[in-house]
């Protein structure tokens, strides 16, 4: 198996398999503490503030993208907020409370640009390997490009 190959079954072994078993632990462990209805209660009103949020982050996100087309001018920021929007709308519409956790901390304004940046880097670095495999940045000599033939200019007269 590649190392690429690797990487995906780990991360879709942590998806499928310790969130869940994670998140079931931390109902249990909220449940035993404030008790069976206190917890139901805390997990819808969790959604409702979540919607409300994505709802509010996800126009004002919408707004700014419209604005910079508009202008003419690259909405590259606007555009990793949206991703980051949607992903953290999706995370809050699974139950419990590590995903509605990690999803409110990728839509609110103030946790994002973290986020954004980490996305940024990420895409960058795909990128890189897309356009230029087996280049490790920028100047390097593997990198593809035009034939140069060495030789001279004879003019004929």
């Amino acid at each position: 198996m590649s190392r690429r190959g690797r990487r995906v079954a780990a991360l879709l072994l942590l998806v499928f398999l310790v969130v869940p078993v994670l998140e079931i632990y931390v109902l249990i462990q909220v449940g035993q503490v404030i008790g069976p209805w206190w917890t139901i209660l805390l997990l819808v009103l969790d959604s409702i503030l979540g919607t409300w949020l994505i709802k509010r982050e996800g126009r004002r996100a919408w707004d700014a993208l419209r604005e910079r087309v508009e202008t003419g001018r690259m909405p590259h920021r606007e555009l990793a907020d949206g991703a980051l929007i949607v992903l953290g709308g999706a995370l809050m519409l699974s139950p419990g409370f590590v995903t509605d956790a990690f999803g409110i901390l990728l839509i609110l304004p103030f946790t994002r640009p973290l986020f954004r940046s980490l996305l940024t880097s990420y895409a960058v670095s795909r990128v890189s390997i897309r356009a230029y495999p087996g280049a490790g940045g920028p100047g390097n000599a593997t990198r593809p490009g035009p034939d140069v033939v060495q030789g001279e200019v004879v003019e004929e007269d």
